[in-house]
């Protein structure tokens, strides 16, 4: 089994951190989303990856290389923007498929822990008894405002999908964005601005040819940051399962308090009355000044935060400086290597350029460039 991650978005919701690093390299645990993802490919007898490329692709080139976790890797860059379709139509020359070899299509933003060999059995099911094409994975919410609905019958067949729904929250299956399918999709597809969304996946609907595979497990886009703060918090619940995660060489005061679930970054240091936690993801090398508190926070590698500052409900960048006494609040976010005041207020939504220098309290919503 093969498999195509589409990476070549820019991440625009996820600004100001995306301005510095493609979304795939963003940090679940000081560890990039995309490592998570191809260690569990891996894990599900993928031999090779193609990575569909284009914003920042030297960055993501450069942290993977060409193997890793036992996988091959390599890389499709789009001449410009080709949409969900364009990418995987020109990656097929690059595949060199199989007939009959399962290709496994993700997208990039997506955090999950999908049971690949589980979606592949079902999609030989699928093939075997109705012909099908390509089987989605397909996940629950409890709010499908922000998303198109997926109409299934009892055959697992997709009937048809539907605009997001208005008026108050709903629960419903939506695209989870992973793929089952295999070299007879490159027949379907054209090397253009291509929707899998709008144009290929109504067409194999209205055929009979779409079917889908529920996911019961987690799941979730980081396309927004609150989306990212949301997997970052998950995840830390299910691997500190309430307790304390202290990376080598970090250095904790005595007098400091952590108050779980806590990840804590290798050669951290963490000085005496501040207080971290709960819900809070310090990166590697990140310093935290005296009588800090920290809390729903994920403050990335090798930042620095001022004594009785409060970062609460926000993130802060790689390298970024926070000044003494500072209030960070309400899903603020400061950029790469920005540098805060001291005393300063920056709450509701304010978002922080890298490398900017902040000299006034600001209240959002607000963007600093």
């Amino acid at each position: 089994m093969k498999a195509i991650i589409l990476a070549g978005g820019p991440g625009t919701r996820l600004r100001p951190l995306s301005c510095t690093r493609p979304k795939l390299l963003f940090p679940i645990l000081n560890r990039p989303a995309l490592d998570w993802t191809l260690e569990n490919l891996s894990k599900a007898g993928v031999s090779e990856v193609v990575l569909a490329v284009n914003y920042m692709a030297a960055a993501l080139q450069a942290f993977l290389g060409r193997r890793k976790y036992g996988l091959r890797i390599l890389y499709s860059k789009e001449p410009r923007a080709l949409g969900t379709g364009g990418p995987i139509k020109l990656a097929e020359k690059i595949l060199k498929l199989k007939p009959g070899e399962p290709l496994l299509i993700l997208n990039g933003d997506i955090w999950s822990d999908v049971d690949f060999a589980a979606l592949r059995e079902a999609h030989r099911r699928h093939m075997e008894e109705y012909d099908a094409v390509m089987t989605l994975t397909l996940r629950e919410v409890k709010d499908v405002s922000r998303y198109g609905v997926v109409e299934v019958d009892g055959k697992g067949r997709i009937l048809k999908f539907r605009e997001k729904p208005r008026g108050g929250k709903r629960k419903g299956l939506i695209n989870a964005g992973i793929y089952l399918t295999d070299r007879k999709i490159f027949r379907r597809l054209e090397e253009r601005r291509f929707s899998l969304e709008r144009e290929l996946f109504p067409r194999l609907a209205e055929e009979g040819k779409l079917y889908g595979f529920k996911h019961e497990g987690l799941w979730s886009d980081i396309g927004k940051i609150e989306d990212f703060m949301a997997v970052n918090f998950k995840v830390l619940e299910l691997r500190a399962e309430g307790r304390l995660e202290i990376g080598r060489g970090a250095k904790v005061a005595r007098e400091a308090q952590l108050r779980p679930p806590v990840w804590v970054g290798e050669k951290a240091k963490i000085a005496a009355g501040a207080v971290v936690g709960p819900y809070a993801v310090l990166g590697n090398g990140v310093h935290v000044g005296e009588r800090c508190k920290i809390k729903k926070a994920v403050v990335f590698d090798r930042a620095e935060v001022g004594a009785r500052s409060l970062i609460q409900d926000s993130v802060v960048g790689e390298g970024a400086v926070i000044g003494r006494g500072v209030k960070i609040r309400d899903q603020t976010v400061i950029g790469d290597h920005a540098f805060v005041a001291d005393a300063l207020k920056l709450v509701r939504k304010v978002s922080i350029c890298p490398h900017k220098e902040v000299g006034i309290s600001l209240i959002g919503p607000r963007i600093l460039a």
